[in-house]
């Protein structure tokens, strides 16, 4: 089935390698429950193509899924790294917040420093069990993960199309009072211990 471009498009997964011999599929979803992939109706192809889940299924850090249009391996093969989109009309709409987003809004931001310089792309947002982590691709090639807390992200702009990260906050680089011989250690500076874990450092 073919259809008119997407008026507002929303990364919703992107297809990864076949799973078997049956036409199945692993796919990344990027909602926050990888299972709901299949509650938005078709997904659609940035060249207009449909796809109807039938069939889905967690696989560790994917879901396994199988689709109406792809009956063999060889047609899940020719579908691989294709990214899937939905119309955001199909999201649900949380009205008058506008401080509410879908993890796939962040997929492809630009990602700032604190001087407000471009240093990479947002590739993926994850889960691993303890806490959301952003995917970055940095100079083009370098893949990092940083947390996603208010602290490593403090800006969030999806209209203006770019996340803004604290570098020191994020992991990404070392602060004073890291250094191995404590000489510049400021303990007014930054809090350290029990009242920085779950994220805030």
């Amino acid at each position: 089935m073919k259809m008119s471009k997407l008026n507002n498009p929303v990364q919703m997964a992107v297809i990864g390698a076949p799973h078997g011999i049956k036409g199945e599929l692993r796919v990344k979803a990027f909602t926050a429950d990888p299972l709901a992939l299949g509650d938005y109706g078709p997904l659609f192809t940035k060249d207009g193509r449909s796809f109807e889940i039938i069939d889905i299924r967690p696989a560790n850090t994917v879901v396994v899924v199988r689709f109406k249009q792809v009956k063999d391996r060889n047609a899940a093969e020719a579908l691989t790294g294709t990214e899937l989109f939905v119309d955001r009309s199909a999201l649900p709409d949380d009205e008058g917040d506008d401080s509410e987003f879908y993890h796939a809004d962040l997929v492809g931001l630009t990602v700032r420093d604190e001087t407000g310089a471009e240093i990479g792309k947002v590739a993926a947002v994850q889960n691993f069990g303890g806490g959301d982590i952003l995917e970055l691709t940095l100079g083009g090639r370098k893949q990092v993960l940083i947390p996603f807390t208010q602290a490593a992200v403090p800006v969030i702009d999806i209209e203006g199309g770019f996340i803004g990260i604290d570098t020191l906050a994020a992991g990404l680089v070392e602060g004073e009072d890291d250094d191995p011989d404590g000489e510049d250690f400021d303990s007014e500076r930054r809090p350290r211990g029990p009242r920085n874990a779950g994220g805030s450092r």
